[in-house]
């Protein structure tokens, strides 16, 4: 079966149904990942009913709002998750020694170190990873499919891929999902502190992230999965 046969299968069925279709076919062999914002509550819930065994990666830069981190161990509170906890492999500290502000003259390698390295290195234990990304969000989540093959063999699966921001909106309002501390406060997606701002932007959930800069996207989901020679 090619991957557009799989995609065409995936398409037809419910976000429950794609979460356990994958868990059947690559059952400890496949993780999450997970910011643990408000946009994220809603995939952390459907996978708290249909496999809470999932392992779920949260990446712990060093650099998350405290209101982040409380929400995190709400969640796997209320919701029983297997969260993993991953941070760069230097430590907090020794990455404070070494760069500095370096999310202020870089942020393209701030994330680089603190996210997509030691993610990367987690990722390699598995062979498949679901990913809570929707096509809405940036041109770059527009390509992907629900079931994708990055360029190193690994298998990425993005459940909620063809919701919209009104889908998600409406799930979270039906289920009464909590909300991420912050979200009263118009941050409408949460990344780290220092490159998170609260935006009044109805049009574009993410335009508090890396305000003033022209960054969309951390890494994660443009160089996770490169050939190792790239």
């Amino acid at each position: 079966m090619d991957l557009r046969q799989i995609n065409k299968i995936y398409s037809e069925k419910s976000t429950e149904e794609r979460l356990l279709m994958a868990w059947e076919e690559y059952g400890g062999d496949i993780c999450m990942t997970s910011s643990f914002q408000t946009q994220s509550v809603p995939l952390l819930y459907l996978v708290a009913k249909t496999i809470p065994e999932l392992p779920v990666i949260f990446l712990d830069t060093g650099f998350h709002f405290a209101e982040t981190l409380a929400f995190r161990d709400q969640l796997i509170n209320d919701y029983n998750l297997n969260v993993i906890n991953v941070k760069t492999g230097m430590g907090h500290d020794n990455f404070k020694m070494q760069y500095g502000n370096l999310y202020e003259m870089d942020p393209d390698l701030c994330c680089h170190v603190n996210k997509t390295l030691p993610l990367q290195e987690e990722l390699d234990k598995y062979k498949a990873w679901i990913a809570g990304v929707r096509g809405d969000q940036t041109d770059n989540r527009a390509a992907m499919d629900v079931v994708n093959v990055l360029e190193d063999g690994k298998v990425k699966i993005c459940p909620i891929i063809d919701w919209t921001k009104k889908d998600l909106w409406t799930f979270h309002t039906r289920n009464e999902l909590p909300s991420h501390p912050l979200f009263v406060k118009g941050f409408m997606s949460v990344g780290c502190a220092p490159c998170t701002r609260a935006s009044n932007d109805d049009t574009d959930e993410r335009a508090g992230r890396w305000s003033g800069n022209c960054k969309t996207e951390c890494g994660i989901h443009t160089h996770i999965g490169k050939k190792k020679d790239q």
